[in-house]
């Protein structure tokens, strides 16, 4: 079976690329979430008192070290953009907030591990200096990772094709062979027709894209723990992709359908006008929700488990605690295959209903 309509190779890098770097764009603009909620108040801290919701936030929210355990972090690198000059330097030299940097334009201070230019030792904010934040943060690197994954299996996978036409499959080749078929013949093909192929390397990037995020966003260590999935401005751009993909593709029956309704009286047009350009961002907006909701919410309910064992400071609560733990940690592998599949599925349905022929 010849496998190069849907394994271009050219065509899957470059949507790869394209689609990293709006997320990268994306993920510094919007300032992404912030890595706690409050900071915990004095008493806390010095009575010694485990705070699950800084816990929790740590590891959903990003940040400028990756956090390994306890108070092992691995520092990032910081790229500060300000209005006198580029400034690179480690995020080490803050300890985790806890120090002023001078830098060679400005003092800098870690905030809610937001990088801001400050005035004195109280941290006080600069408000003349401008810093356009553009470090490598812990959702960053872990982008970047999935990217440099992505770019190995599928140029790998598509070299083999070519050197091997009509053989068996041999190697990765074999254990992706049944994805990529289920991905052409269970989502493309059915949702989008015969004009399938030219949408196949959008598919597969987004359909790896998600599921390798989903996976790396489930083991605690690598890399530090990211929750790139669950990253609203990720899936923001994600859904932008498809709005635009789906809009730019559409042929002239589908604007007819939203601008010139045949079957609905010419007084209501007005009104189907306002309705059918809200669907139009409603769809995409209801995947980005959707897959944001469903793998933060994942995240946040195996820490909150976790962290009772530690709240009631008994070994007796991990006794329900842990099996509670170990079956969420199984349903987050089955909702990190299904969140793709959903995703790529309502993606290549929105592309299908913009490209299909008028039926009489």
């Amino acid at each position: 079976m010849d496998f190069r309509p849907v394994l271009n190779s050219k065509k899957i890098t470059l949507g790869i690329v394209l689609s990293v770097f709006s997320l990268f764009v994306s993920v510094k603009a919007s300032a992404l979430q912030e890595k706690k909620a409050a900071e915990p108040a004095t008493e806390t801290k010095e009575e010694g008192k485990f705070d699950p919701t800084e816990t929790i936030m740590e590891h959903i929210s990003d940040s400028h070290y990756f956090h390994i355990g306890g108070k092992l972090a691995m520092p990032l690198p910081v790229i500060l953009y300000t209005d006198k000059g580029l400034e690179v330097f480690m995020s080490s030299v803050f300890e985790e907030g806890e120090k002023i940097y001078e830098g060679k334009y400005h003092k800098y201070a870690l905030i809610h591990d937001k990088i801001k230019a400050v005035t004195g030792e109280d941290k006080t904010e600069d408000t003349t200096a401008k810093v356009f934040d553009l470090s490598i943060t812990k959702n960053v690197a872990s982008m970047l990772l999935s990217m440099v994954i992505l770019l190995l299996v599928f140029l790998s996978v598509a070299s083999t094709y070519k050197k091997r036409t009509g053989k068996a499959p041999k190697g990765l080749q074999s254990f992706l062979e049944p994805i990529i078929l289920f991905v052409r013949d269970d989502i493309a093909l059915p949702n989008i027709g015969y004009k399938y192929a030219r949408f196949m390397p959008l598919l597969l990037t987004v359909f790896f894209f998600i599921l390798i995020n989903n996976l790396i966003g489930l083991v605690p260590f690598f890399p530090g723990g990211s929750n790139l999935t669950g990253n609203i401005a990720v899936t923001m751009v994600l859904s932008v992709i498809t709005l635009l993909v789906v809009n730019l593709n559409g042929n002239k029956h589908y604007w007819a359908h939203i601008f010139v309704p045949s079957t609905v009286p010419v007084w209501l047009w007005p009104l189907w006008w306002v309705v059918e350009l809200l669907g139009i961002f409603s769809k995409p907006f209801a995947l980005m929700i959707r897959l944001f909701a469903n793998i933060t919410a994942g995240h946040i309910i195996v820490l909150a488990l976790i962290s009772l064992i530690f709240v009631f400071k008994s070994a007796y609560v991990s006794l329900v605690s842990v099996p509670f733990v170990v079956f969420m940690d199984v349903l987050e592998l089955l909702v990190a295959g299904l969140q793709a599949f959903i995703f790529t599925l309502l993606t290549a349905l929105f592309i299908g209903s913009a490209i299909e022929e008028h039926h009489h």
